[in-house]
C-alpha cells in the first residue's frame, strides 16, 4: 500500500513506526537530533520491531551537515536493508543523497517546492510534496494539490506522494486525482495509541478543527526560521511573553527543561504547561474524532490507495 507515516520528532517512536509497518504501510521514526547511544537505542528497537519497510526521518536544516552525516552513517551501519531513510527538506550537499542510494537504501524526501522535488527525484528519491495544509513545519507556500500537480507534470516517471490535510479517504482520493501515487499522514497518527504524543496533545487534535490551527513562527527555539502550523494556544495568541521554562521532558533517558516557544512537542514524558507547548496539527484534524490504533488508521485507507512502486518495492 502506498501510505507513508510522517517521522514526527518526539511523537513517532519505534512503537508507532513498527505498528504502521506491520499493518501494511510504511512507518517512520523521528530521528530529530538523536545521535550516538540515543540513536542506537531507537534504531535497535526499530530493527527488532518489524521486518517490513520502515524508516528513520532526519532533518538536514536542524542538525547541520556534520551531524547529519554522522546520523546517516549510523543508520546505514546499524540497521538492516529494510530500513529506509527519510529526509525532511533537502540537504545542502547532494552527496548525502548519493550516499544513501549508493548504499542500496530507499530514500524518501519531503519538499515544499517544485525545484527541490526535481532535485531529489534526480537521485531516485520518493518525492513527498508537502502542502501548507500540513501540520508542523512548512517547507513551501503552495497548497498540496497545486504542488502535486506541478511536480507530476515535471516528473512523470517519479514516485510522488502527497502530504498535508489528509485525514480521510476522500482527501486521499483528491490527492491521487491531482497526480499523487500515494499519501503521507502525520496528524492522523498523532492520536494513535502507539504515538508518544502527550494525552492532552492527542485530545486537542481529536477535538480540534482545521479552523483552530494557525500558521506561525513562534515555536522557534531549537528550530528557528521555519513557519509551522499548530493548534492555536495562548502562546500563538500572545507571543510577547517571557522565554522562561514551562516544563520538563525526557528523551531516551536524558532529562531536559522545556522553555516557552520551544519547537519540541509535548510527549508522554513531558510535564508542565502542556497547553502552552507546540501542538503541531494539520487541517486534517477536522476529520479525526478520537484516539485509535495505528492499524485502524492504515485500514481506513486501504481501499483507496493503489499499490505502486514505493519504499516497499521500488
Amino acid at each position: 500500500m502506498s501510505l507513508l507515516q510522517s517521522g514526527m520528532g518526539g511523537v513517532a517512536g519505534a512503537e508507532l513506526a513498527c505498528a504502521v509497518s506491520n499493518a501494511g504501510a510504511a512507518g517512520c521514526v523521528g530521528g530529530y537530533k538523536l545521535s550516538g547511544e540515543a540513536l542506537s537505542a531507537i534504531l535497535g528497537r526499530l530493527a527488532a520491531g518489524t521486518d517490513r519497510p520502515v524508516g528513520v526521518n532526519l532533518i538536514p536544516e536542524v542538525v547541520g551537515p556534520e551531524l547529519l552525516g554522522r546520523q546517516v552513517r549510523q543508520v546505514l551501519d546499524e540497521t538492516p536493508d529494510h530500513v529506509y531513510l527519510s529526509l525532511f527538506g533537502v540537504p545542502d550537499d547532494d552527496a548525502v543523497l548519493e550516499r544513501i542510494t549508493g548504499a542500496g537504501r530507499h530514500l524518501v524526501v519531503q519538499v515544499g517546492t517544485p525545484e527541490d522535488g526535481e532535485r531529489v527525484a534526480g537521485h531516485g528519491a520518493v518525492v513527498v510534496a508537502q502542502g501548507t495544509e500540513a501540520g508542523g513545519h512548512l517547507l513551501g507556500t503552495s497548497t498540496r494539490d497545486e504542488l502535486v500537480g506541478v511536480l507530476r507534470a515535471r516528473l512523470p516517471g517519479s514516485c510522488l506522494v502527497a502530504a498535508g490535510g489528509i485525514g480521510s479517504p476522500d482527501a486521499a482520493r483528491r490527492a491521487l486525482a491531482a497526480g499523487a501515487d500515494g499519501v503521507l499522514l502525520g496528524t492522523a497518527f498523532v492520536v494513535a495509541h502507539e504515538s508518544r504524543a502527550h494525552a492532552r496533545f492527542k485530545s486537542a487534535v481529536a477535538g480540534g478543527k482545521g479552523s483552530e490551527t494557525v500558521i506561525t513562527d513562534v515555536y522557534e527555539i531549537g528550530w528557528p526560521g521555519r513557519r509551522h502550523r499548530v493548534l492555536a494556544t495562548s502562546v500563538t495568541e500572545t507571543p510577547a511573553q517571557a522565554k522562561k521554562f514551562i516544563g520538563r521532558t525526557v528523551v531516551e533517558g536524558k532529562p531536559y527543561l522545556v522553555p516557552r516557544f520551544s519547537a519540541a512537542v509535548p510527549t508522554e514524558a513531558t510535564t508542565g504547561r502542556i497547553e502552552e507547548m507546540a501542538m503541531y496539527c494539520g487541517l486534517s484534524c477536522s476529520d479525526i474524532s478520537g484516539e485509535t490504533s495505528a492499524a485502524d488508521v492504515v485500514a481506513a485507507f486501504a481501499h483507496v490507495l493503489p499499490t505502486v512502486p514505493s519504499v516497499e518495492n521500488s
